[in-house]
């Protein structure tokens, strides 16, 4: 009798075949774009053209909202929340019509959809890199409004913290889609706040809310997360769509 044992074979199941496909394809996506968004924030930490020139115009933006509103604080509390998210806004609109300019210039758009990785990844990847960068100058923005307009902005930081994550998600989801699509427009400074403003209304519209929900007296935490479900639900509807539509806009 032969004391070798037969071994059972392993599954090789259509779904775990599948399963494992579709995992490694996700991993790969992620891999890919996290390499594009490194790249870029790379360059930038090296150059700090876009963050300086972003970082230095949103605090101008508080210095004149600071010195041109008056100090009344039941008129600070009903304005500061617009004054923070006009800020994110303009600032992110500098950052996207920039995301894209040195693939512009140096004529490597056309090798990053060549190269051999999805482009999906590509869209992730400049994605990422603006939504970090436009949190950094959020970072910059709260606390000088908070002390030029002496508001406890920061009483409730956790859900600022993710109105404002989420808001960045927003910005730089949606408008990286249509900066890429503009990358080849002459007016493209010009078109892409037209095209793009009226898209990011509810996005600025909920954060406004939640942000003054935040600091009223007393603050209203059930309003707040209402518009940061909202928000949410904003930023993975775009998300979807952008996916979907973002290749056949940039090969056109």
């Amino acid at each position: 009798m032969s004391l070798a044992r037969r071994r059972e074979p392993a599954p090789t199941g259509a779904g775990a075949g599948a399963g494992a496909g579709a995992g490694g394809r996700v991993s790969s996506l992620v891999r890919h774009a996290a390499r594009i968004a490194w790249k870029d924030l790379r360059i930038e930490l090296r150059s700090r053209e876009i963050l300086y020139t972003m970082a230095f115009f949103g605090a101008l933006l508080v210095v004149i909202f600071a010195i041109a509103f008056p100090l009344d604080m039941r008129a600070v509390r009903g304005s500061l929340p617009g004054m923070l998210w006009t800020a994110i806004a303009f600032t992110g609109t500098i950052g996207l019509g920039r995301a894209f300019d040195r693939e512009r210039e140096n004529d490597t758009m056309r090798a990053l959809l060549l190269a051999p990785v999805p482009r999906l990844a590509v869209f992730l990847g400049k994605a990422i890199a603006t939504a970090l960068m436009v949190l950094a100058v959020a970072v910059i923005c709260a606390p000088l409004l908070a002390v030029f307009l002496n508001v406890a902005l920061f009483a409730h930081p956790l859900p600022l913290v993710l109105i404002v994550v989420l808001g960045a998600i927003g910005v730089a989801v949606t408008g990286s889609v249509f900066a890429a699509t503009l990358l080849k427009v002459r007016s493209r400074d010009v078109l892409l706040p037209v095209i793009l403003y009226p898209l990011l209304i509810p996005l600025f519209g909920a954060g406004t809310k939640c942000t003054a929900a935040l600091i009223a007296d007393p603050a209203n935490l059930e309003g707040a997360w209402y518009w940061i479900q909202f928000l949410g639900i904003y930023d993975a509807a775009f998300l979807v769509v952008s996916v979907w539509i973002f290749e056949s806009l940039v090969i056109e």
